[in-house]
C-alpha cells in the first residue's frame, strides 16, 4: 500500500480540505494567523486573478493511507511574466506539509513535472500566483507573529526545500523598529532638510477626493521605480485603482505619503495598519459580523498598534536627492500628533537584491526582524545557478 497519494483539488470538499489543512497543522502554534479564505480562493479564480489570462494554476492535497490530509501545494505559471525573465521559472506556492521528506518530495515532484510539461525550466517557491507582497517566501529566521498575509511556517520547512535541491534565489527581509522620534540617522534628517527647503518639492497624504489622480500618480511612480526588479510586472491604472479600493476599508490616510516635484509624482511611502493583529479569531471568514468586528478594532477600540510598510518607491531621476528622507520625515511628523496610537513599524518585503532600500531601513534605525527565502529549483540539474541580480533604485 502506498504511504501517500496526491489528490487534485477539483471540487468544493477538496477546496475546503486545502484551506483547512494549515488550521490543523498549526493548531498548537500561537503565532500562526489564518488568512481569509476568500483571499486565497480569489487567487485561484480565473474571474478574479488576471494572471490566468496568460497562465494556469493547479492545486493538490496529499493524503496518507488513512485518508488524512498531510500536505498541500499549488503550481502555476504566467507566460507574460516568464517572457521577461532570464530563466523561464514557474511558481510553487501555498506549500504546507508535515515534517516528512517523502511527503514533501511528492508535492515538489508534482509541481516540477506539471511545470516541465508546460515548458518551464525552473520553479520558484514558495511564491504567489499574484502580488509579491502576499503569501511569498519561506520563513527561515524570526519566527514571530506574521504581518497580514505574510507566510509563517515551521522551521523544518527550510530543511525540506533545501534537501530537495532548492537553492536560495534571494532573501526577503522584514525590518522592524519601535516608532519613536529618536533613532533616525543624521543622513535621513539631512535628506529631509534638503527637499523641505526646496519649494519645488511637496509632500501630501492620501486624499479620497483626489483618488483618480493619485491612482495615476501611483501607477507612474511604481512602474518607474520598480519596473527593473526581477519578476515585478508593471502595473496598470486599473490594477492600482483595485488596490486602493481593496485598501480603503483599513486605510489610514496619514500613512500614505506622496512626493511631487514641480507637480510631477516622484515618490511614495505606503503603510497600512496591520489587521493581522485582530483577525486571529475570525477563522478565515470575512462575513458581516467579522467586518463589523474589524471596523470596530480599527476605528473604535484602536487595538491595532503595528504598521506595515507596504511600498516605498522613488523614480530614478530623483533618487539620491533627498526624497527618501522627505517621505520618512513626512510620516514622522504625523507621529507627533495627539492621539497617534501606533507603536511599531515593520518594513515588509525588502529584497537582498535591493541595497538602496536596505540602506534606507538602516538609516531609520530599523533592524532585520524576519527573513524569508525565495528558493529556485532548476530542472536541468547541471545548469549553473545564479541568484537574483542586485538592482539599485
Amino acid at each position: 500500500m502506498k504511504k501517500y497519494h496526491l489528490v487534485e483539488v477539483v471540487d468544493a470538499p477538496l477546496v475546503k480540505a486545502f484551506l483547512e489543512f494549515p488550521v490543523h497543522l498549526y493548531r498548537k502554534d500561537p503565532n500562526w494567523i489564518r488568512p481569509f479564505d476568500i483571499e486565497i480562493e480569489n487567487i485561484f479564480d480565473p474571474e478574479k486573478n488576471k494572471n490566468f489570462r496568460n497562465g494556469e494554476a493547479i492545486r493538490w492535497i496529499l493524503k496518507d493511507a488513512e485518508q488524512n490530509t498531510v500536505g498541500r501545494v499549488a503550481a502555476f505559471y504566467d507566460k507574460k511574466a516568464v517572457s521577461t525573465k532570464k530563466v523561464s521559472a514557474g511558481g510553487l506556492g501555498f506549500f504546507d506539509c508535515i515534517n516528512d521528506k517523502d511527503a514533501a518530495f511528492i508535492l515538489f515532484d508534482a509541481c516540477r513535472d506539471w511545470l516541465k510539461e508546460r515548458g518551464m525550466a525552473a520553479m520558484d517557491g514558495p511564491v504567489n500566483f499574484g502580488d509579491r507582497d502576499n503569501f511569498w517566501g519561506c520563513l527561515v529566521d524570526g519566527f514571530y507573529e506574521p504581518v497580514y498575509n505574510m507566510p509563517y511556517n515551521f522551521p523544518y520547512y527550510q530543511e525540506l526545500f533545501e534537501a530537495y535541491g532548492f537553492k536560495n534565489f534571494f532573501n526577503q527581509y522584514t525590518y522592524h523598529r519601535k516608532i519613536a522620534h529618536e533613532g533616525l540617522s543624521e543622513a535621513i534628517h539631512d535628506k529631509a532638510r534638503r527637499v523641505f527647503n526646496n519649494p519645488d518639492y511637496t509632500f501630501v497624504i492620501f486624499d479620497h477626493k483626489k483618488k483618480d489622480k493619485i491612482v495615476e500618480d501611483f501607477t507612474h511612480i511604481f512602474n518607474a521605480a520598480w519596473g527593473r526588479f526581477p519578476g515585478v510586472p508593471k502595473t496598470t491604472k486599473a490594477h492600482a485603482a483595485a488596490l486602493i479600493k481593496q485598501m480603503r476599508p483599513i486605510m489610514d490616510k496619514h500613512l500614505i505619503h506622496i512626493a511631487y516635484y514641480k507637480g510631477d509624482p516622484v515618490g511614495f511611502f505606503i503603510m497600512l495598519p496591520d489587521i493581522g493583529q485582530v483577525i486571529k479569531k475570525f477563522n478565515g471568514k470575512i462575513n458581516t459580523i467579522n467586518k463589523l468586528r474589524l471596523i470596530y478594532a480599527i476605528r473604535v477600540s484602536k487595538k491595532i498598534t503595528r504598521i506595515i510598510g507596504k511600498l516605498f518607491g522613488v523614480v530614478p531621476q530623483h533618487q539620491g536627492k533627498g526624497v527618501e528622507g522627505g517621505l520618512v520625515m513626512a510620516f514622522y511628523q504625523y507621529t507627533k500628533q495627539p492621539g497617534f496610537r501606533y507603536t511599531d513599524l515593520e518594513m515588509n518585503w525588502i529584497g537582498d537584491f535591493n541595497p538602496t532600500m536596505m540602506k534606507v531601513c538602516e538609516q531609520i534605525e530599523a533592524r532585520i526582524y524576519k527573513t524569508h527565502v525565495t528558493y529556485r529549483y532548476l530542472f536541468d540539474r547541471e545548469a549553473p545557478f545564479e541568484r537574483a541580480s542586485k538592482v539599485n533604485i
